[in-house]
């Protein structure tokens, strides 16, 4: 069984594509560094992909989808990180009635940074496919009133990331990733 984490890596014609995607692609990589780095071993597969082709069409996802789909039943989550990393402020949800209320419980041990928001729907080219056939799928909310400032312009390099946000993002997304991943049955359909 897998819990799925990822962000894209193909950035636009400018710029260097630091923040659309490599925000979301260097958070789900900071994930599973932390998890390991705790030691931790969750019961499910955690599994990062770095999505190509998203600009051009999400040749990427719809390739990884049909190399995995006939295993659709194992896949417990998608999560995909591609509106900057942020100040995070919870997360997007796709999903039955009684998975979003695992989420909202599991988004309460954020509270001591103050993220604990699920919003409607998940929003992901990469994680569409999925989440289209019934597979929860989850996307980080954050501060995007900045993102269209660089989204696509020679200003998407790495100084407009911000260290302490990143973190704060990776902290939503090690914890709701672990644990989903670690949790005694998968999230309900």
């Amino acid at each position: 069984q897998v819990v799925l984490v990822s962000g894209h890596l193909d950035s636009w014609d400018v710029g260097q594509g630091a923040m659309d995607d490599g925000g979301g692609a260097f958070i789900s990589w900071e994930a599973l560094s932390l998890i390991k780095d705790l030691g931790l071993r969750p019961k499910r597969t955690l599994r990062l992909v770095l999505w190509t082709g998203e600009e051009q069409g999400g040749v990427g996802a719809k390739q990884y989808y049909q190399l995995h789909k006939e295993n659709i039943s194992n896949f417990d989550i998608v999560m995909e990180s591609d509106e900057g990393t942020f100040q995070p402020s919870g997360l997007g949800f796709s999903g039955s009635a009684e998975a979003r209320d695992v989420v909202k419980e599991i988004m309460t041990l954020l509270q001591p940074i103050n993220v604990t928001d699920v919003f409607d729907p998940a929003d992901g080219t990469d994680i569409t496919y999925w989440m289209r056939d019934g597979v929860p799928g989850a996307s980080l909310h954050n501060d995007i009133n900045k993102y269209f400032w660089f989204h696509h312009s020679q200003g998407d390099t790495m100084t407009v990331q911000d260290p302490n946000q990143m973190n704060l993002c990776a902290a939503v997304w090690t914890v709701v990733s672990y644990v989903i991943a670690d949790m005694e049955d998968m999230l309900p359909r």
